[in-house]
């Protein structure tokens, strides 16, 4: 059986608000309109946010003064909408720069790094990698290299998002030293533009190993981005080619993403029997009621939405890296898997999210699937509404019918990611694929075998840094986990 995407995009809803919220609203709060009603439809938490209960508003002048008691749209989505478990739903203000950004594009100096908050070292950024063909690329800068200033301006818990994440394009980074447990600034500067439309090729590396007469794979995947589906598969046809006996999976990185793409990778992994299920989704009370089982659940592939046919390793285990920002799409394979093969977790805990999202614009007249983003609709998208939201709008199962991960997922091998000696991405004596080799192979040690790969060490960036909660969001289109 086979399935695209979800069948949210054919789901034939009728829209059950109370009747007199469908009047004319005032221009002032027409996103405020459109953030209800979309949340009304399809948010997980519908039936436990009081303010989003159909019959709330009898009539037509107390939901217009519902909307107008927060003037601000982010306001209003945060303190009027949200449910208080709810750890990933957001809005943008750009729905045009949200959707880009899910497809891998951005404005971007291609600085792939992570932010710290360190007791005793204070905040600071450690590089993770560079994207190729970036402004960071041109520039000296390298994995694992750590700032903690910008612009001559000590970074903080209060200003490290107008400094990094600001209006500015151009900002200079000043880099520093670090040790066990101390961090001091020193000479180097580097300055970074960010550049429109920078395109980000999830699949980062593809390599295989030759160790103690076992062909081990190797793949850092970022981001879960069905743009590049077709390159994923290519990856695992190399890998396939070249005989692999083991695969070392590396999602340190990824934040997740499209939800098929997770199907497609798992696929790639252990195999593509149409007939076996890999997910099953849970929405909303209201939603859930409206779809047959069948249309719920999601089963492995054997051909990517392109219809080329899945190189399929057809593996029973898989050794795959993890951190903090491994979330959502990533931990649905982990989750996904579990019934069907051996699932070796290295790294640190992962992020625990086990619910899925869907972009929403301002797209009422939609017949079925009101206000879920498709690019061939934007035409009909409100041209005095330019907001998107990506709200949690349910949770998927495995096939044992597990889905509690709140807190994550913990590694069977225990083994953070150290900031003084952060390795090269791919090399066999990076720390953490260095100890799934020992793993594999049983043998221990340094190796010889090297890789020609950036140096580096934590994430950025786009849209993610790990020191608030409510800054984490993934790389989600459509629907997405």
């Amino acid at each position: 059986m086979k399935k695209q995407l979800y069948l949210v995009l054919a789901l034939v809803f009728l829209f059950t608000s109370c009747s007199d919220n469908d009047d004319d609203v005032n221009t002032d709060v027409v996103v405020q309109d459109f953030m209800w009603k979309a949340m009304n439809t399809y948010y997980f938490w519908q039936q436990d946010v009081s303010n989003l209960a159909d019959t709330k508003f009898p009539t037509s002048q107390e939901y217009q003064e519902f909307l107008a008691s927060a003037p601000n749209p982010e306001v209003f989505f945060d303190s009027k909408l949200r449910f208080s478990e709810d750890r990933f739903s957001f809005y943008s203000d750009d729905y045009k720069e949200l959707v880009n950004n899910f497809a891998g594009i951005s404005k971007s100096n291609g600085l792939e790094f992570g932010l710290i908050n360190s007791a005793s070292r204070g905040v600071f950024g450690i590089v993770r990698y560079i994207i190729p063909n970036s402004d960071a690329a041109t520039k000296n800068i390298l994995r694992g290299e750590v700032f903690n200033g910008v612009n001559g301006q000590t970074l903080t818990l209060e200003n490290y998002e107008e400094l990094l994440f600001g209006n500015s394009d151009t900002y200079t980074l000043n880099m520093a030293d670090i040790t066990a447990t101390t961090i001091s600034r020193n000479d180097k500067e580097v300055t970074l533009t960010k550049q429109e439309g920078l395109t980000e090729n999830p699949v980062f590396t593809t390599k295989t190993v030759v160790l103690s007469g076992k062909n081990i794979g190797y793949i850092l995947y970022n981001g879960f981005t069905n743009e590049f589906d077709e390159n994923l598969n290519a990856a695992f046809g190399q890998l396939k080619a070249e005989n692999i006996t083991d695969l070392v999976l590396d999602l340190r990185y990824n934040g997740g993403g499209s939800v098929n793409s997770a199907r497609l990778l798992s696929s790639m992994i252990h195999g593509t029997d149409e007939t076996k299920l890999l997910f099953r989704q849970r929405w909303n009370d209201k939603l859930q009621a409206q779809f047959t089982p069948a249309q719920l659940e999601d089963y492995f592939a054997s051909r990517t939405a392109s219809g080329t046919a899945i190189n399929t390793l057809n593996l029973s285990k898989v050794y795959i890296l993890v951190s903090r920002s491994s979330a959502s799409a990533s931990e649905l394979v982990i989750n996904g898997l579990r019934p069907y093969m051996d699932v070796i977790l290295l790294g640190t805990t992962t992020r625990g999210k086990n619910e899925f999202s869907i972009t929403l614009v301002d797209d009422a007249s939609r017949p079925n699937g009101a206000y879920i983003y498709t690019s061939s609709r934007e035409r009909n998208i409100n041209p005095f509404n330019s907001w998107a939201i990506q709200p949690l709008v349910g949770r998927n199962e495995n096939a044992s019918g597990f889905s509690d991960y709140t807190s994550g997922f913990n590694p069977d091998i225990e083994l953070a990611e150290d900031a003084t000696n952060y390795g090269i991405l791919g090399d066999v004596n990076e720390p953490l694929f260095a100890r799934a080799l020992q793993e594999i192979t049983g043998v221990s040690g340094k190796r010889d075998f090297t890789v020609n790969v950036p140096t580096p060490i934590m994430t950025s960036s786009k849209m993610f840094t790990p020191l608030k909660d409510h800054m984490y969001i993934d790389k989600d289109i459509n629907v997405n986990f």
